[in-house]
């Protein structure tokens, strides 16, 4: 047993027991619209636990039953100008219709992530340190806005999508745990957006954008990444970064007890105090928290006592190592330790939200294992659809009259997106193991040959139509690129550029598909 150096007032206990359990149950049954106030919310919830949060963001939703304040802000390309997005009401979700009509027709940023705590924790684009971004000046890059749609509550919401040398940082934070001061965070990530590289991590770092040591973090870390530590399995795992050090519990390396972990809506908790800290984590959309470690410090030297330094960081290590991808959608970083019931009843909140994947509007869905037909919007072309004809991809007059052999070849199934779950691949009705696929901007139906590069080219993240109809499908690896029709020949395509079909006349009709009952 682990003996904390004080104990909380006995008022403190009793909310963060029985009320906080009574919580648990309360909102699993009592959920209203998202658009209307909650009566708590995550935030409400730490706070009755005595552990209240020093910093609170997210993109989908507000974490506080009375916020009403901003959640994130965009900047797009074709001026600079920003807005920021709001919530549709008091303790509501996000309002994605106002990035949506702000950003239609080209590309958006995100460039700030509020902090909704109050302490103006906010996370803005991150500097270079130990390791230079690619942006101007050694910056990191900004998340694109609109990569990762999801819904949450029934209402359509965006993550944070975070691709290999995209960073935000907050290096002057205002009531963040320093030293062996105890603390408590969570995440919500897609558990199907991960890699390897270092490091995708959520939380307390230096100061200094520099490895200032063993024990300078104390962050969740989320990833397949074994050069540290690891856990059962392949992973991914979620991990602590302590700096140096990737730690799945007590030991070094292997801690048996920490398992693989990859729901879609993936709940990720990392806490410390003094000589004490554990990990946890949970299916975002059912059931509770499993308890992975909890236990004494690693035993390794330098991280007992910790010397956390209130820096607060996503998707990039202490250093800015930024060679690291995953999706964020919301977190929270408390003053005091949590109890495990006070994180029972966030994660019954979070539940109770109703995170799920955005079916791409229109007038079908992008639900993985269904069949769709994609037909054009552009006044020409409204009754011609995307088929593979002799491998490559074009668009085609399709109707109740045309051949089987014609229907059958503009029939597509969606996939779960190779590359991230976030996104989705279509898959060749006629032709199973064959997916649409770009190769130098023009797509083909092309079999999977199981490689990496394969799975990005094959990979599209459905937004709201440029054009205000259906969907419009961004290149998962280049994510300023459309599925466009241009001649009838289907390709990747900017918004203008030096390629023909990167055309800016009628780019926005080009790039916008309806979702249509399947031919075959």
């Amino acid at each position: 047993m682990v003996v904390r150096p004080g104990f909380r007032k006995l008022k403190n206990a009793l909310l963060s027991t029985g009320a906080a359990v009574g919580l648990a149950v309360g909102l699993l049954s009592a959920v209203s619209t998202p658009s209307q106030a909650a009566a708590s919310q995550p935030c409400d919830i730490y706070a009755a636990g005595g552990t209240p949060c020093v910093a609170a963001h997210s993109t989908t939703r507000a974490l506080y039953g009375a916020y009403n304040g901003p959640l994130y802000q965009v900047r797009r390309s074709s001026d600079n100008t920003t807005r920021d997005i709001g919530v549709l009401s008091a303790g509501g979700v996000a309002d994605s219709a106002a990035q949506d009509s702000f950003c239609a027709g080209t590309t958006c940023l995100i460039s700030v992530i509020y902090d909704q705590s109050g302490r103006n924790n906010r996370l803005t684009q991150a500097p270079p340190g130990g390791f230079q971004g690619p942006a101007a000046g050694g910056y990191d890059n900004l998340a694109d806005a609109t990569l990762a749609p999801i819904s949450v509550g029934g209402h359509k919401a965006y993550g944070v999508y975070v691709a290999p040398g995209t960073g935000y940082r907050n290096n002057a934070t205002n009531g963040v745990a320093k030293g062996d001061q105890p603390e408590g965070m969570y995440a919500i990530f897609d558990g199907t957006h991960y890699n390897g590289g270092c490091c995708f991590d959520y939380g307390n770092a230096e100061t200094n954008s520099r490895d200032n040591g063993n024990g300078t973090m104390e962050t969740i870390y989320f990833g397949n990444n074994k050069v540290w530590g690891y856990g059962a399995g392949n992973g991914p795992w979620i991990m602590a970064d302590l700096e140096n050090g990737l730690f799945s519990g007590v030991n070094q390396k292997y801690n048996a007890g920490n398992p693989s972990i990859s729901h879609r809506f993936l709940t990720a908790i990392v806490k410390g105090e003094p000589n004490h800290w554990a990990i946890r984590g949970g299916n975002a959309q059912s059931g509770g928290l499993g308890t992975f470690y909890d236990g004494v410090r690693p035993n390794v030297a330098g991280y007992n006592p910790m010397k956390k330094e209130g820096a607060i960081l996503l998707g990039i290590g202490g250093d800015n190592s930024n060679g690291a991808r995953g999706t964020f959608y919301e977190g929270v970083m408390t003053s005091g330790y949590p109890t495990d019931a006070t994180e029972n009843a966030v994660q019954a909140n979070i539940v109770a939200a109703g995170y799920t994947t955005w079916n791409g509007g229109g007038s079908g869905t992008l639900t993985p294992g269904s069949s769709i037909s994609l037909r054009a919007t552009t006044a020409c072309c409204t009754d011609r659809y995307i088929r593979h004809q002799n491998g490559s991809v074009v668009t085609s007059v399709i109707n109740s009259s045309s051949p089987s052999t014609d229907k059958n070849d503009g029939t597509w199934v969606v996939r779960s997106g190779l590359a991230s779950g976030s996104c989705v691949s279509l898959e060749s009705k006629n032709y199973p193991g064959t997916f649409l696929r770009h190769q130098n901007y023009q797509l083909y139906r092309q079999q999977n040959d199981g490689s990496a590069l394969f799975a990005s080219d094959a990979t599209f993240c459905a937004q709201a139509g440029k054009n205000g109809q259906g969907i419009s499908l961004a290149s998962y690896n280049f994510s300023s690129r459309f599925i466009r029709h241009y001649g009838n020949t289907v390709y990747i395509a900017s918004n203008g550029g030096s390629n023909t079909f990167d055309n800016s006349s009628a780019w926005a009709d080009d790039v916008s598909w309806i979702v249509a009952q399947p031919w075959a």
